[in-house]
């Protein structure tokens, strides 16, 4: 497989000297131009000059020029980020983004509808091809589930549970992406949904598809929200809003859940700060920024209380690589439209994530809060 991946490129590895890079990667037992699944096939020498002094943005740069491939591109980075080689190599022309990110908003209402536009805009035909039958971005719930369109709906349910939704409350959904929560919500558990988006794309979508429910769709900013709910969720949506707008968000929360309310949020996150992979940043998910479990608790401290909390962050490994499995097989149809570079692009950016949540580096979670004290709400997982 790795020289048929290598041929399709015409592109033979190089013979070259031994470099600091075959030192480092050896640390995570990688070896340039080995016969392993996750050895990196080199196709340019001077690459590694470049991943080495431009650390995460180098090697996904060159990955995207042709420079150098992985058949098992996802176990490469597992085996990568297990072995912490990040702090290893000093990353200092990203210096300025990382000193942007704490000077700056970055997910200021100027700035909300970008990622819209950059990356959820990019066709509904791309997505519904390599999503569930409900374009669910974001984690499935494995446990039990055979397929990818089994674990999303599993997630959703879950979700709806953990909400304790009752047939005619009124439920909110902060990022609703293609509308899968409030599209099952509305039908399965008889509930009034709104949800709201930055993606003309989504919210197009979600018109279209679920007319007859009792289902509303918004183009529009959260922080322009300001009507009653029962119940709140938002679900992969917080990696957008930046850690200069966390409280924003949960006085929003606050401001828009009654009394008795309770608020599902279910987020990427950190096990500590720290600044966002600058590639990811550049071109995957422009501004955004995967919080810290404190950043979330001193956000909604003095507004909501936290409830539970779950992590089940080995279910994105698994998500990630059934839409991975579905990119692959329906990429013949999208070839001519976005190019060879798109597909590395894509590529990278599906199965290095996958890597990281395999390697622990990034986690997934729910958290519920309510807004009444003395409320207590049972734990369902």
């Amino acid at each position: 497989m790795a020289n048929e991946q290598q041929n399709s490129l015409d592109v033979p590895a190089v013979g070259r000297s031994r470099h600091l890079a075959d030192d480092l990667l050896a640390e995570a037992d990688i070896r340039i131009n080995g016969d392993r699944p996750w050895d990196l096939q080199l196709h340019r020498e001077e690459a590694l000059d470049e991943i080495i002094a431009r650390h995460s943005m180098g090697l996904g740069e060159t990955y995207m020029r042709g420079d150098w491939d992985v058949q098992a591109l996802d176990e490469f980075f597992y085996r990568l980020l297990a072995a912490d080689l990040g702090r290893r190599i000093k990353n200092w022309r990203n210096a300025w983004r990382v000193l942007r990110s704490y000077l700056l908003n970055l997910q200021s209402r100027r700035r909300a509808f970008k990622i819209g536009e950059h990356h959820y805009n990019l066709g509904n035909e791309f997505y519904t091809t390599m999503l569930d039958n409900r374009l669910t971005y974001s984690c499935g719930y494995w446990p039990g589930a055979n397929s990818l369109d089994d674990a999303q709906t599993a997630k959703l349910d879950l979700i709806c549970r953990k909400l304790d939704l009752q047939p005619g409350m009124k439920m909110l959904d902060i990022g609703c992406g293609w509308g899968s929560l409030i599209g099952y919500a509305a039908q399965k558990y008889q509930v009034e949904c709104v949800g709201v988006t930055v993606s003309s794309e989504q919210s197009a979508y979600v018109k279209e598809r679920y007319p007859d429910l009792p289902v509303a769709v918004h183009l529009q900013d959260y922080r322009d929200l300001n009507e009653s709910f029962d119940r709140i969720a938002s679900v992969g949506m917080f990696e957008h809003v930046g850690r200069k707008n966390h409280r924003t968000f949960m006085e929003v929360a606050k401001r828009c859940l009654k009394k008795d309310g309770l608020m599902l949020l279910h987020t990427i996150g950190k096990i500590e700060p720290a600044p966002n992979n600058p590639w990811i940043d550049k071109y995957i998910f422009p501004n955004g920024e995967i919080p810290a479990a404190g950043q979330i608790t001193l956000a909604a401290q003095g507004l909501l209380v936290c409830e539970d909390l779950h992590n089940f962050g080995p279910d994105y490994d698994k998500t990630l690589m059934a839409w991975h499995r579905n990119f692959e097989q329906n990429w013949p149809r999208f070839a001519d439209r976005y190019g060879k570079r798109f597909y590395r692009m894509w590529r990278y950016y599906l199965l290095s994530c996958a890597g990281a949540f395999r390697a622990g580096k990034i986690q997934l979670w729910q958290w519920i809060f309510s807004n009444d004290r003395s409320r207590g709400v049972e734990r369902i997982c």
